[in-house]
């Protein structure tokens, strides 16, 4: 005699609507892996935006952190640093902060805030200084024409 469930239908047997799903996905094996597929590009491009929201910065977040004594590393060129930047900002151009050729090497304790022309070389900045050490380096998002776009001063 068959063991069966409160259900009365074998332990094996699936129910009702249970049933009709795997019908469905034997007999669309494209729809589902579609649908598997779309499932992880939109998990990967969420995780993705997850792990960059941790470094990027508005510009209004990193006016704050500049009031609580952040160091501005601006990673563009001398000549576009010359042409504006924020106040008190140090131009330590990516090349040479990647080469260790600087001081902010020093500034382990320190909140450090790597800015750039549009925000995407001050995130390879940021996340550089992450993997040297420096657990509180965050990147301007949108970089100095965000903060231009913000109406936010710039001095020469």
């Amino acid at each position: 005699m068959p063991v069966r469930g409160a259900e009365g239908r074998r332990f094996w047997e699936l129910p009702g609507r249970m049933s009709q799903h795997v019908e469905f996905a034997n007999k669309h094996p494209l729809i589902v892996a579609g649908l598997i597929a779309a499932w992880l590009a939109v998990m990967f491009y969420e995780l993705r935006l997850r792990s960059r929201g941790l470094t990027h910065i508005s510009a209004n977040d990193a006016v704050r952190l500049i009031n609580k004594g952040a160091l501005v590393i601006d990673v563009r060129k001398p000549e576009e640093y010359e042409s504006g930047h924020i106040v008190n900002a140090r131009n330590v151009p990516l090349d040479r902060m990647q080469k260790g050729e600087d001081a902010v090497h020093k500034q382990k304790g320190k909140i450090l805030l790597a800015v750039c022309a549009d925000g995407s070389t001050s995130g390879r900045a940021a996340g550089h200084l992450r993997k040297v050490g420096f657990e509180n380096a965050f990147s301007l998002k949108g970089g100095i024409a965000g903060w231009r776009a913000d109406n936010l001063p710039l001095v020469k």
